[in-house]
């Protein structure tokens, strides 16, 4: 399987990368995955190893997807190397807590140029690759694209509309036989969430609202990742799947008091 990762030097992009590399060695097969970072890094040559370590072939590509050039440049190099592609992790994304009243043009524009066009421009780049292949996409959005979060900024707004563009490339590439589905993290335990979760306190409240009653790992949601571009999930295509605990489903349960069935 030859794939590109976005966002894959650290966290749940690193987790994918590996667990890609794990599925296919279990299949038989050997992963060949252009690991995508903002810069190269020790982190990014660990995951690299790791994949090697795995069977796989690993490549090392960099650039801000902020710049609508990179994603181009970066596909080209995946396809040079592999021949072409059979999947896509679109995973990288950054957030910026903020008001939108207080919001400027310039933090806007580059949260979705980041967040939306990058991927979009990615997935774009890739198409005429993953048709030949009738290979599969995934796009990690958020739960907070699910669900308005007051005080994020154009981060929900980004990650809302980044589900819907996967969704209707879903349908729109259908007839060339590629799969694109979403992926929707709950609460999870990554480097741009790693603060949160150092200060116990908030991270036990977190916990108790969550029915699985944990926080989630990046290798939570790689398994879903690699389960949505692999062949295991060949009529599968349009979904967000969310990865939460069950997090999502119990705001009901939030409400105090039970249910009862007197009047």
């Amino acid at each position: 399987m030859r794939v590109l990762v976005s966002g894959g030097s650290r966290g749940i992009g690193a987790a994918v990368c590996i667990r890609i590399a794990q599925a296919a060695a279990s299949r038989g097969e050997r992963a060949h995955i252009a690991i995508c970072g903002h810069g190269r890094s020790q982190q990014q040559e660990d995951v690299a190893r790791s994949v090697t370590a795995l069977g796989g072939k690993a490549i090392l590509l960099s650039g801000d997807l902020g710049d609508p050039d990179v994603p181009a440049r970066l596909v080209q190099a995946a396809v040079a190397e592999f021949g072409g592609l059979d999947g896509l992790v679109a995973n990288s994304g950054i957030a910026s807590p903020g008001i939108l009243s207080e919001t400027s043009v310039v933090e806007w524009d580059h949260m979705l140029a980041v967040n939306l066009r990058g991927p979009w421009l990615l997935a774009k780049h890739c198409y005429p690759h993953l048709r030949e292949s009738r290979g599969a996409a995934c796009f990690v959005s958020s739960m907070s694209g699910r669900q308005p979060h007051a005080g994020s900024g154009a981060y929900s707004p980004a990650k809302a509309g980044l589900t819907m563009l996967a969704q209707t490339l879903a349908l729109e590439w259908a007839a060339d036989g590629i799969r694109v589905n979403v992926i929707s993290p709950g609460m999870t335990r990554t480097p741009m969430t790693e603060k949160i979760y150092a200060d116990r306190t908030l991270k036990k409240a977190r916990e108790d609202l969550i029915p699985l009653a944990r926080i989630g790992e990046p290798e939570d949601v790689a398994n879903a990742i690699e389960f949505l571009i692999g062949p295991s999930a060949a009529f599968v295509t349009g979904q967000d799947l969310c990865v939460d605990g069950g997090f999502s489903k119990s705001i009901l349960s939030h409400i105090p008091g039970r249910p009862s069935s007197q009047s």
